[in-house]
């Protein structure tokens, strides 16, 4: 929250895939080689992998990229090119799923990091069930404009 409210941030969809991908897999060791740069392109421009990018006063401050199918996005990888870049990148990414439709964000395991922004790690069986029923909802990633910082800030503190 305070990072949010003390910058400029702004986010972006697959203005910057490219650039995503190649940051992701800007890692002593990756698994993103050639060939699965290639293929994320190549979904990418069939529409079905898709980058969130965000923006500190117009520098690329951190991503995500995944793939959307039904009302499922697994995210493959995040980056960040400053503290709280791939922290921003999430924010963004789950509050414009939510409004777009969408019911499961897979992040493939659990990390500490995934944790500390709310992440849950859930049973096979209650994945499998979670898993059927997002992939029947009509849900589009371009279904919504993209929430701007109040939006996102806003979602996160409100309670139920």
């Amino acid at each position: 929250r305070r990072f949010l409210h003390g910058h400029k941030i702004t986010a972006t969809l697959n203005q910057a895939f490219d650039s995503v991908l190649q940051h992701c897999a800007d890692r002593e060791e990756t698994w993103i080689n050639p060939t699965l740069h290639a293929n994320y392109t190549a979904l990418n421009e069939m529409g079905c992998c898709h980058s969130l990018e965000v923006w500190d006063d117009g520098a690329l401050l951190g991503g995500v990229f995944g793939i959307a199918i039904g009302g499922v996005f697994c995210g493959e990888s995040m980056f960040s090119r400053r503290t709280n870049g791939s922290k921003a990148a999430l924010a963004f990414l789950t509050t414009h799923l939510r409004n777009c439709g969408f019911a499961l964000f897979d992040t493939q395991f659990i990390t500490d990091h995934l944790q500390t922004l709310g992440a849950l790690e859930i049973s096979r069986a209650q994945y499998r069930s979670r898993l059927a029923e997002a992939l029947a909802l009509p849900a589009t990633i371009t279904a919504q404009p993209l929430p701007d910082v109040h939006n996102v800030l806003q979602r996160r503190t409100q309670t139920s």
